[in-house]
């Protein structure tokens, strides 16, 4: 039994016997499995792909898509900088944040007017859209979302941008 089975077993195991496993517990094992990964998988694919792929004559960049139960997806790209980037991403999911869906009654039928949202960058650039959501998702996308996620704002208990899709699981 290689290592990351064990881990695998011994987390199903710790579930099955109830033991609820905190989030101190869930990290440490979260980084166990990404360094078994980094230094026994990943060494192994690359010993088995390395003969195949010498027969290129040029660079490229292999993606691996892999989630299990589904059919692995490779594909192909030119280039290079981001394989850098990926050994420091690490993506720590937000809380999950109750909601009040379709529990908030209001007493009004009279439509709200119109809001304007407008943004002028300090380069002089201007965003407005005919909705304030609109122009809001388009700052967001052009700031960059992990840097609008960074500054923490939240409204009404929630991020204004997430890494987690907010909704409790039933």
């Amino acid at each position: 039994m290689t290592k990351l089975e064990k881990l695998y077993s011994t987390i199903q195991n710790l579930k099955e016997l109830g033991l609820e496993l905190g989030d101190d517990l869930l990290k440490q094992t979260n980084e166990l499995e990404q360094e078994i990964i980094k230094n026994e998988i990943l060494p192994v694919i690359s010993e088995k792909i390395e003969p195949i792929i010498a027969q290129i004559q040029r660079e490229l960049v292999l993606v691996v898509d892999y989630v299990p139960n589904e059919p692995l997806s490779v594909s192909l790209s030119r280039k290079r900088n981001f394989s850098a980037e990926m050994e420091t991403i690490e993506i720590v999911p937000d809380p999950q944040v109750e909601h009040n869906i379709g529990t908030i009654k209001r007493n009004t039928t009279k439509k709200s007017s119109k809001t304007n949202l407008r943004v002028t960058f300090p380069d002089g650039k201007v965003l407005e859209n005919r909705f304030a959501y609109e122009t809001l998702y388009e700052v967001v996308k052009l700031a960059g979302t992990e840097k609008v996620r960074a500054l923490g704002i939240v409204q009404c208990g929630v991020p204004l941008v997430s890494n987690t899709n907010g909704f409790p699981k039933h």
